[in-house]
């Protein structure tokens, strides 16, 4: 099996690393979640709608002011000078955060191609403005100045859109959504999804003898997108469900408050709880669970990556939680070039353009356009980047190495290593 490492943070060069390609399975390596048991309730619930945007909440320190629009360039820009043609697409002058979103991930981009050396490739940054109807504009712009592959959108509805246009001229979309409802085949999703998440915590649980698991659930999006794939995961794993709740955004103590014969006292019925919520919710749980007797050391808080970040780790009814995430160092690394060259933090998901970027180059060095068929997309072997090793499904959706992380005085300690490669199948 052929490794192409392609960080400099690794001390290799681009250039140098890909001409130790053989015959094989490619692979992009970079240096690298009293009484009796209460039933859960049956309440008829939605499909599963979808979890955006593309990593929940989080995108952004709370205290981050909103910036305006980044005014729209006719025909948008330019990166590099490559032979092959790529496209960027992204919500660049879209309001809130979205505009946010997309200037750090269009600094991600072009730190790639600056990392990259020689690239092959040129960019063509195209703004979508947030809506389905700018990424189909876009995308057909894109393609018909000569792009062979579409890197974005960021929305589900976006990816969506750009994806119809590029399939029909046999093009192949790399999108930020973490919608999976959008992914299909030649639509591949290189973002977080839940779903992921939720599996490997849930494995883990079971691996560390956790039996009888209860469940709070915000009816958002994303919470219903993880409570779907948690109703798996725990068949999955022989774990029994004892207890499931709802709440409404922000407001989980009618929630807390029926749960607590399930997780509270000195002899809870539950030895897991799972909350798939974020540093805007999770505050209110925290305090409600408090109020409610809880105690983590005897019922283990789970959680998906959306607890990464300081409002999460703070929380003292989170304390000795576990959830499954990218490994926290791929980032890190990553944040601290990027703070170097453009003076600033950037937003989590900039690591996704960063890779995507990188991943079209080390293909087009190789193979040029033809490095972007789905049969060099889906490789089982997959690739790694900032955020660890990653595949794309036959479907369009992904699967990733993750970390389960445990939270411990306001930090988290990696206590399961993400895997450094992928098993085919798997």
């Amino acid at each position: 099996m052929a490794r192409v490492s392609f960080h400099k943070a690794c001390g290799f060069s681009s250039r140098t690393a890909l001409l130790v390609l053989v015959a094989g399975s490619l692979v992009l390596s970079g240096c690298v979640g009293s009484g009796s048991l209460t039933p859960p309730r049956k309440v008829a619930r939605p499909q599963p709608a979808a979890a955006e945007p593309a990593y929940a909440a989080g995108v952004m320190p709370p205290s981050a002011p909103m910036p305006d629009p980044v005014p729209r360039q006719p025909g948008g820009t330019i990166l590099g000078t490559g032979p092959v043609k790529v496209a960027l697409v992204l919500p660049m002058s879209a309001a809130g955060q979205g505009a946010v979103v997309a200037q750090s991930m269009h600094n991600a981009a072009e730190m790639a191609l600056g990392e990259f050396q020689g690239s092959d490739i040129t960019l063509l940054v195209k703004d979508d403005r947030g809506t389905p109807e700018g990424a189909q504009a876009a995308a057909q712009q894109a393609l018909a100045e000569g792009a062979e592959l579409i890197i974005g959108p960021l929305f589900a509805g976006s990816v969506q859109a750009a994806g119809q246009v590029a399939r029909e001229r046999g093009k192949s979309v790399i999108g930020f959504s973490s919608d999976a409802s959008v992914a299909t085949r030649g639509v591949y999703l290189l973002s977080f999804l839940v779903q992921e998440e939720v599996d490997r915590i849930v494995a883990f649980a079971a691996a560390q003898g956790r039996r009888s698991l209860a469940a709070m659930i915000p009816e958002t999006a994303y919470g219903r997108v993880a409570e779907a794939r948690l109703q798996q995961a725990a068949a999955r794993q022989g774990i029994r469900i004892a207890a499931l709740e709802y709440y409404p955004a922000g407001q989980p103590q009618v929630a807390v408050q029926r749960l607590s014969r399930v997780i509270g006292g000195p002899a809870p019925q539950a030895d897991a709880l799972f909350i798939p919520d974020n540093g805007d919710g999770l505050p209110a749980v925290a305090q409600a669970l408090q109020m409610a007797g809880f105690d983590p050391m005897r019922v283990k808080p789970l959680g998906t990556g959306v607890w990464n970040e300081p409002r999460v780790l703070a929380l003292p009814a989170l304390q000795g939680g576990w959830f499954a995430a990218p490994d926290n160092r791929g980032f890190e690394a990553f944040a601290e070039r990027y703070r170097a060259r453009f003076n600033t933090d950037p937003i989590r998901l900039a690591t996704l353009s960063y890779d995507a970027v990188t991943l079209a180059a080390a293909l087009a060095r190789m193979q040029g356009a033809q490095g972007f068929n789905d049969g060099m997309l889906t490789n089982p072997a997959g690739f790694a980047g900032a955020d660890g090793v990653f595949r794309f499904n036959p479907d369009g959706t992904n699967a990733r190495a993750l970390t389960v992380q445990e939270i411990r005085g306001g930090a988290t300690v990696a206590i399961s290593g993400a895997p450094r490669t992928l098993v085919a199948g798997n």
